[in-house]
């Protein structure tokens, strides 16, 4: 992992964190990569039922799709189902969207890290 990955990354955990436990949902632990080799996501439960940890790979990967497995990552841990997961999941995405766009140079031009989808 990247300095800068790195980095990116514990500001991404920090800012989750701080919004889930805002949404009084129970905050997991972060960290990269999964001790699984070969896996994008990993999250172990606390043996008390709540917490536990989000593992993530960030290497050869959009960082916005580590972010997206942070988030589903609280969903999980929090045992949250539809209509309070989707809530959730939406005011975190809102949170998170700061780390999905990269400003280039030019004050004018925004690069998205994923793949633009058009919509018929």
């Amino acid at each position: 992992m990247s300095p800068s990955a790195t980095t990116k990354f514990t500001a991404a955990a920090r800012v989750l964190a701080q919004r889930a436990a805002e949404l009084d949902l129970v905050v997991p632990g972060f960290r990269s990569p999964p001790r699984i080799v070969g896996v994008n996501r990993s999250i172990r439960r606390s043996r008390d039922s709540e917490g536990g940890v989000v593992a993530v790979r960030l290497s050869d990967r959009p960082f916005t799709a580590a972010v997206g497995d942070m988030i589903e990552g609280v969903i999980f841990i929090n045992r949250l189902e539809p209509p309070e997961a989707d809530r959730a999941r939406t005011q975190l995405w809102r949170t998170m969207l700061q780390f999905t766009v990269e400003v280039s140079n030019s004050p004018h031009a925004v690069q998205h890290d994923h793949a633009t989808t058009r919509v018929a």
